[in-house]
């Protein structure tokens, strides 16, 4: 089953996202923290592994500067996360190319969104934002599909 994944087009820059549940067996290890186990043994987060895909469909190359996320749990609680670059990496696209990286998205409750942009500047220094569709964070969605990552 191939995971629904919500798009957007900005000027030249196309972004789609999709995220899938990550049960507590399978957490990589900065997640496996016993300090998230309550006194019953219930886990205190539910994490979510993303992954986006940013492709060039224009005509000049663009290179990635920053990230600004909009987070929204299941209770409505609003998280905003502003940084540099994705994954530590900076891509450059040229026409025609793209990136995915995948991240983790660690919550309090059972479901959540997530959304937000991406800020690349072209080869003349003006800038592109790019929307990132708002996508949902839900145990029940299909799994990733999670070929290498490109550029």
């Amino acid at each position: 089953m191939t995971n629904l994944q919500p798009s957007e087009s900005t000027d030249i820059i196309l972004v789609t996202a999709a995220a899938e549940f990550m049960p507590q067996e399978v957490l990589p290890h900065e997640f496996s923290d016993p300090s998230q186990v309550d006194e019953v043994g219930a886990v205190e987060s539910f994490v979510f592994r993303y992954k986006v895909t940013m492709t060039n469909v224009g005509q000049e190359s663009a290179s990635l500067l920053s990230r600004h996320w909009i987070i929204v749990d299941g209770e409505g609680k609003r998280e905003e996360v502003h940084g540099r670059g994705v994954v530590g990496e900076y891509p450059t696209l040229a026409p025609g190319e793209s990136y995915s990286y995948i991240s983790y998205c660690p919550l309090p409750t059972t479901w959540g969104t997530m959304e937000g942009s991406y800020t690349f500047e072209r080869e003349d220094g003006s800038k592109i934002v790019a929307a990132i569709p708002r996508f949902f964070l839900v145990p029940t969605a299909p799994p990733l599909e999670l070929e290498q990552q490109s550029i």
